[in-house]
């Protein structure tokens, strides 16, 4: 089983199109799940159910919904590294599961950023390919989005270095391209902004080709909003993407 993820922690807007997407995440959650309880040994599928939870977590409603699914994909995740301690996908599905959790906790979430980072730092050293580039572009949102020293790790340094090194390994995938972008909105670093644009613009209008089918159709849809609406900001003056 394979879903496509652009592993945006941005939550789409609500509509008839979403609720089709939320209903074929869940889909595949669920079955994903069914396959998990009669092979609860099988590495693939327990890496395909972590990522199933991430994708559908995407979509929950409330926080305990979201913390109930999340659990789901830390436990496969971690069934797997109980095994494999040199699995790239599993720790990195671990982390994104994990970020799903922070999103409902107020208290606590620090120490998640914290296993995250390493976690995605684990991931990046066994293999940097892992999701198109996705521990460097995971960190790359860590650094970026969390507060700086001493409170927790945010760098605007890092964050570049590893948004750099994801569009590099693969800069066919969009969303290494818009999280580089978004980032040079929100710094306010408009030359850099007109510099990236282009090749955002290219990733994703080349998206419809090379990221195809029903399971990458939300992605590609976020790719373009999140495209338009950057360049609406940043046409008005505005900084947040």
């Amino acid at each position: 089983m394979a879903i496509g993820c652009a592993c945006s922690l941005a939550v789409l807007s609500p509509g008839a199109e979403t609720n089709s997407f939320s209903t074929r995440a869940e889909k595949v959650f669920r079955e994903a799940r069914a396959a998990g309880r009669d092979q609860s040994t099988n590495t693939a599928g327990l890496i395909d159910l972590a990522r199933a939870s991430f994708a559908w977590a995407e979509y929950a409603r409330r926080d305990a919904q979201r913390e109930d699914i999340a659990q789901v994909g830390i436990e496969a995740a971690r069934s797997v590294l109980a095994r494999e301690a040199t699995n790239a996908a599993a720790h990195y599905w671990l982390g994104m599961n994990l970020g799903q959790l922070a999103r409902t906790k107020t208290l606590g979430a620090l120490s998640l950023v914290r296993e995250m980072e390493a976690l995605f730092l684990r991931a990046r050293a066994l293999d940097p390919h892992t999701d198109y580039a996705g521990p460097d572009r995971s960190l790359g949102r860590l650094y970026r989005d969390a507060p700086g020293w001493p409170a927790s790790i945010g760098s605007r340094k890092k964050a570049r270095e590893h948004f750099d090194h994801a569009v590099r390994l693969h800069p066919e995938f969009p969303e290494n391209q818009l999280e580089l972008l978004e980032s040079f909105l929100a710094w306010g670093e408009r030359e850099n902004f007109q510099r990236q644009r282009p090749r955002a613009e290219q990733a994703v209008a080349e998206s419809g080709s090379k990221f195809t089918g029903e399971p990458w159709a939300a992605s590609r849809g976020d790719w373009s909003r999140r495209l338009a609406t950057m360049k609406h900001h940043f046409s008005t003056g505005r900084s947040d993407p």
